[in-house]
């Protein structure tokens, strides 16, 4: 078995982010790249900014199905996406 810092097993992290990248990015219902994975002792924290707060569950639910037995913490915000209320003046 490979060893694994943080919890002693388990892939190297590299591996499990890769394979979160890909699965967040591949996956229509998500297609989300800017999410950021890191393996602590306590489990997978996910770090980023999303649209909207059902995107951010969405992605946490997708992450913790793929990883039953690791828990996830979401550290993941989510933008405000308003259209403007002035117009910009470029010079």
């Amino acid at each position: 078995m490979t060893q694994h810092r943080g919890t002693g097993i388990g892939p190297p992290d590299e591996y499990i982010e890769a394979e979160i990248h890909r699965l967040l990015a591949e996956d229509p219902a998500v297609a989300e790249q800017g999410i950021t994975v890191v393996r602590r002792e306590t489990g997978l924290v996910l770090y980023g900014e999303v649209e909207s707060a059902h995107r951010r569950e969405e992605i946490v639910r997708r992450v913790a199905g793929r990883f039953p037995d690791v828990p996830v913490t979401s550290e993941i915000g989510v933008i405000r996406t308003e259209a403007p209320t002035q117009i910009e003046q470029l010079p």
